[in-house]
Parts: C-alpha cells; sequence; structure tokens
C-alpha cells in the first residue's frame, strides 16, 4: 500500500510538471488562452507555485495586460526571490508600465524596473537577456532614475564574455545615442559578424537604418535577415522583427506580409513574437490592399489565440 500510495504521488507530480510544460508550450505557440486554461486547471502546489506564476505573468504580457502580468510577476519574485529569470520579467512587467503611466508615477516604476534588472544581473552575472535588458535601460534612462551610458558601458564589458553579440549591440545603441553613427553601423555588423543567430542582427541593423532614414539600406538588410533566417530554426523572433520594421517604415508592405505569414505558418514560434500580434499586424496588412476575406480570416485566427483581445476585436471585418 506504501508503495502504490508512493507512485500514485510521483505519478500526479509528474502531471503537474507535465501541465507546466504545456502552458509554456502553449505559451511560446502564442496560444493565450491555452495556456491559461492548462494553468488554471493545475492542482496545488503546482498552481500556486512561482513557475505558475511567472507563467501567468508572460502570457498577460503577451495580450498586454501589463497590471495583471505584474501582479503575476512580483508573486513569483515573492515565492523565489533568488531566481535571476523571474526578477527579469518582473522588471519587464515595471518598464511597460512605467512607459504608460503618468510622469510622477513612471519616475517611481523606472527606479523598480532598474532595481529588478540589476538584481537579476546579480543572482546571475551570466543572464544575457538580463544583462542585454540592463545595458538598454542604463543607457536610454535619465540619470535622476539611475540612467547613465558610462553604466550601460560597463554592461557592455560584461557581455563580452557572455554573449559577444549582444555586447556588440549595446555598444551600437550607445554609440548611437551619441550620434556617432559610424561607429554605431559598425558595431551593428559586428554584431552580425560574430553572432550564432545573425538574422537577429540583421534585423536590429534594420532598425537602425530605419531610424537613420536610409530606406534601400533598410530593405537589403531585412532581406539580408530573412535569407539568414532560412538556416535558422530559431530565427521566428528575426522575422517578426523584420516585418515590424518594414511596417513603422511604412514600406514593402509585400515582403512585410510575407515575413509575417512564413512566421505564423512555421515551427519557431515564440512568446518574444506573439503569434496573436503578428495575425493582427497581417489583418492590416491586408486591409491596405483590400483583402477583407483575408483581414477576416486573421482576426478570427488572432482572437482564437486570445479571446477578447482588442487589438483584433478592434480589426474591421
Amino acid at each position: 500500500m506504501v508503495l502504490s500510495a508512493s507512485l500514485t504521488c510521483i505519478a500526479w507530480s509528474e502531471g503537474q510538471t507535465a501541465g507546466l510544460a504545456a502552458a509554456n508550450a502553449a505559451l511560446q505557440e502564442g496560444n493565450a488562452d491555452k495556456a491559461l486554461a492548462i494553468l488554471q486547471s493545475l492542482s496545488q502546489p503546482a498552481s500556486t507555485s512561482a513557475e505558475s506564476h511567472n507563467l501567468r505573468c508572460r502570457v498577460l504580457l503577451t495580450v498586454e495586460n501589463w497590471d495583471g502580468a505584474g501582479s503575476e510577476c512580483e508573486q513569483a519574485v515573492s515565492l523565489e526571490g533568488q531566481n535571476s529569470d523571474y526578477h527579469l520579467w518582473f522588471g519587464r512587467t515595471l518598464g511597460e508600465r512605467a512607459e504608460r503611466a503618468s510622469f510622477v508615477t513612471a519616475f517611481s516604476l523606472a527606479k523598480r524596473t532598474r532595481a529588478e534588472f540589476e538584481l537579476s544581473v546579480q543572482l546571475n552575472p551570466r543572464n544575457a537577456e538580463a544583462l542585454a535588458d540592463l545595458g538598454e535601460f542604463y543607457n536610454s534612462a535619465p540619470g535622476v532614475v539611475g540612467g547613465g551610458t558610462d553604466k550601460a558601458e560597463g554592461v557592455a564589458s560584461q557581455l563580452d564574455s557572455v554573449d559577444p553579440a549582444r555586447a556588440a549591440q549595446l555598444r551600437a545603441v550607445i554609440a548611437e545615442g551619441h550620434k556617432d553613427y559610424v561607429t554605431a553601423e559598425n558595431r551593428f555588423r559586428q554584431a552580425i559578424a560574430v553572432s550564432a543567430h545573425p538574422s537577429f542582427q540583421w534585423m536590429s541593423l534594420a532598425s537602425f537604418y530605419r531610424r537613420r532614414e536610409r530606406w534601400t539600406e533598410m530593405e537589403s538588410a531585412v532581406e539580408s535577415g530573412a535569407n539568414a533566417a532560412e538556416h535558422d530554426k530559431h530565427a521566428g523572433v528575426a522575422l517578426f522583427n523584420g516585418a515590424s520594421v518594414l511596417i513603422k517604415s511604412n514600406r514593402n508592405p509585400a515582403l512585410a506580409a510575407g515575413l509575417l505569414e512564413t512566421y505564423v505558418s512555421g515551427n519557431s514560434k515564440t512568446e518574444e513574437a506573439p503569434a496573436l500580434v503578428a495575425h493582427v499586424w497581417l489583418a492590416r496588412l491586408y486591409a491596405q490592399r483590400g483583402d477583407t476575406a483575408g483581414v477576416r480570416r486573421e482576426r478570427e485566427a488572432a482572437l482564437s489565440l486570445a479571446s477578447g483581445y482588442k487589438p483584433a476585436e478592434d480589426l474591421k471585418n
């Protein structure tokens, strides 16, 4: 009887672990409704674990529920305060809220964002994503909330031994902020040369060209990134980012739509590039060319992943 009970307990535990894994898989696919339903179905302690709260936070981020995401991520760090990734995600939610807050509230949220990023790096000095986010924060934030390009340079030095491509990209952004555009371009190209996934860095270079209004070079960089993505099974984000660059510049909508179509039909989808957002962008591109059936199809696809997602509901069908 004791052995039977132990086996039952092990099976239950494995089921809960599988449930968390399934929720994460749904999140990566962009299926917010499915991910939340799986998390809702879990029993305690899995349903109230730090991992569960962190997953809920990240799902809510994809549907732009900033306050709900922040609450969930805050619970995750309160339960597992030594987890670098949980602090990184909490910092990201605070940053999203800061961008949309009043001046006084944004000031407080920005300082908390910095503190979470710093703690994430302190807990894991080799967390490349945390270092990159912290470096970007230092570079863009004013000194009154703890920003500073000297601090960003320090983070770039830390990244050198962790992720050389991210280090070069951070230095590119720093140089661009100083209006040293020649150095910035060279650093973006250095990032491409040393990256294991150059499609990402090609799209960052394209974004730089967009900001400089160098349209021909921008489109060429997007095409180079798309070509590199054909040989990289982890390059879904690059396709999404390339489409974003083209959409923001109102250039080559056919190429933008092609990148998004490849992304949503492929197997490299990720929460960093929510599929539901890609479907909404596609719908808007189809609307520009009068494809009402395409708009309707993409609207329905987005809502099938996240019912009630307002950008999709607002589309004319």
